[in-house]
């Protein structure tokens, strides 16, 4: 359940957090007539990121699909996570320097149509990325855990909205992002562990028995969410150490 909550409310509020922007920029433009390209690409998107859901979890229970999917989240989820840490501080600059080439065009419909396209794009990323986490997770409470999660992305979302000034992105964005990383390792592992047990290396029986332990319903592997949320705070207190330490020295 834990693993799944930080997922969604990390890929949850993102995304509505990227919403937020666009809408906004198009308002301050006065272009709110392009509000329904957005509410049709967003609609087109969340259709997209479950019907590809749905394709996917055909997989599950196939050894070598479940490691070739770990794989495929790793590379996915890292390159994102490493994006965002980079673009963080001028998320709303990016989001809209994208956008403006989009909805500038002289003619409506080309205009609406860039518009429809950027939405879809990046909310498609981010329910791809979300559908690939979450077919990693191997926990009862998944369901729970997604409920709690897109509430969580909700609530903060609003609060962002009327707060911003007390939430700082940066921070938000490189917590939940180390717990990712550190989720991309026991994937890692999964996966290594899959890939035994579909039989594609030498002594892969025995490569399968040793790394048991280790897969998420294993001796160790079923302890790790919580070593994932303990290094995440203790990082988390760390840089609000840091932050305090260098308000005083300024």
């Amino acid at each position: 359940m834990l693993q799944a909550f930080v997922m969604v409310l990390r890929e949850g509020f993102e995304s509505f957090l990227i919403v937020a922007i666009i809408l906004s920029y198009l308002r301050s433009r006065n272009q709110k007539w392009l509000y329904q390209a957005v509410y049709a690409g967003i609609a087109v998107a969340l259709l997209t990121s479950f019907l590809a859901g749905l394709a996917l979890i055909r997989g599950v229970n196939q050894a070598l699909w479940e490691g070739v999917l770990g794989l495929v989240t790793i590379a996915m989820v890292g390159t994102l996570v490493i994006h965002m840490w980079r673009i963080a501080p001028r998320l709303k600059q990016d989001i809209q320097t994208h956008l403006g080439r989009f909805s500038s065009h002289f003619s409506r419909k080309w205009a609406f149509l860039g518009v429809f396209l950027f939405t879809l794009i990046m909310i498609t990323r981010e329910g791809m990325e979300t559908a690939l986490m979450l077919l990693q997770v191997r926990d009862q409470g998944v369901i729970g855990g997604i409920l709690l999660g897109l509430a969580g992305a909700i609530a903060v979302a609003i609060l962002w909205v009327r707060y911003s000034r007390f939430i700082n992105l940066k921070r938000f964005f490189q917590v939940t992002g180390i717990f990712l990383m550190l989720f991309m390792a026991q994937v890692a592992v999964y996966s290594f562990h899959e890939f035994s047990e579909a039989g594609i290396f030498p002594n892969s029986e025995a490569i399968h028995i040793a790394t048991e332990p280790f897969s998420p319903l294993g001796t160790y592997g079923q302890w790790f969410p919580i070593v994932m949320v303990g290094a995440s705070a203790f990082w988390l207190f760390g840089a609000w150490v840091m932050d305090r330490f260098q308000k005083a020295v300024s």
